[in-house]
């Protein structure tokens, strides 16, 4: 299925050369010529990226942008005859993925298209990772829960990290010095201390009995049971 790009733009002759070039490209092109109609193709079709004219009528481009990045996150590319930093920096922070200045050279608007899409489609392909198991424990990485027979256990940054690693080798040993620089991220100075109160608290969370899960190998550090 060809991607569909949308060209926002009050000048006709601009959405005219850009979509002969698009569509000899291979994408398939819907035009708009102000804000209102932008909005009105976006509600009603699938749409693949934006082309979007920031000086339109009705509804300029920044206006657009807002009301687009309320619910899609489709990739957008700014256009303007404003080059200023200033119009750039607005139009990036308020979401945009792209900008570009006119007078363009068509070619690179195509090139700028396919570069955003291949870009937004190695976002969205990343498949989600699977929650990390040891026995009864659960954690899930992307939403920083852990679970213990299905039962939340709070945990801080510093012991979500440090499990994290815990789980993705139970059985493993890791040293202070591997644990501190993983919870805290940074470098392992005299930290001794701060590692022994941290695994302390993490196993009362995890269990009344403290070697239950986390266990201590003397002169070397700690590991997971699996």
């Amino acid at each position: 299925m060809a991607h569909r790009i949308l060209i926002a733009d009050d000048d006709g002759d601009i959405r005219s050369v850009l979509s002969l070039y698009l569509e000899n490209a291979g994408y398939e092109v819907v035009e708009a010529a102000d804000g209102e109609e932008a909005l009105a193709a976006l509600r009603s079709q699938r749409v693949d990226l934006c082309l979007l004219d920031i000086m339109m009528p009705v509804l300029d481009g920044y206006h657009v942008l807002r009301r687009i990045r309320e619910t899609s996150e489709v990739p957008v590319i700014m256009i303007s005859a404003k080059g200023q930093d200033a119009e750039k920096i607005l139009g990036l922070n308020l979401g945009a993925d792209d900008y570009m200045v006119k007078p363009f050279n068509p070619l690179e608007a195509v090139a700028r298209v396919s570069s955003n899409l291949r870009r937004a489609q190695g976002v969205t392909a990343q498949p989600p990772q699977p929650p990390l198991r040891c026995r009864d424990l659960e954690l899930d990485v992307a939403a920083c829960a852990l679970t213990r027979g299905g039962v939340p256990i709070d945990l801080t940054p510093v012991e979500f990290r440090i499990m994290t690693m815990l789980m993705e080798h139970p059985g493993r040993v890791f040293t202070k010095q591997q644990i501190y620089e993983c919870g805290w991220d940074e470098e392992y100075v005299a930290a001794e201390n701060s590692v022994m109160v941290c695994i302390s608290k993490l196993r009362a969370k995890l269990d009344d009995d403290p070697r239950a899960y986390v266990r201590t190998i003397r002169g070397l550090g700690y590991r997971l049971e699996r």
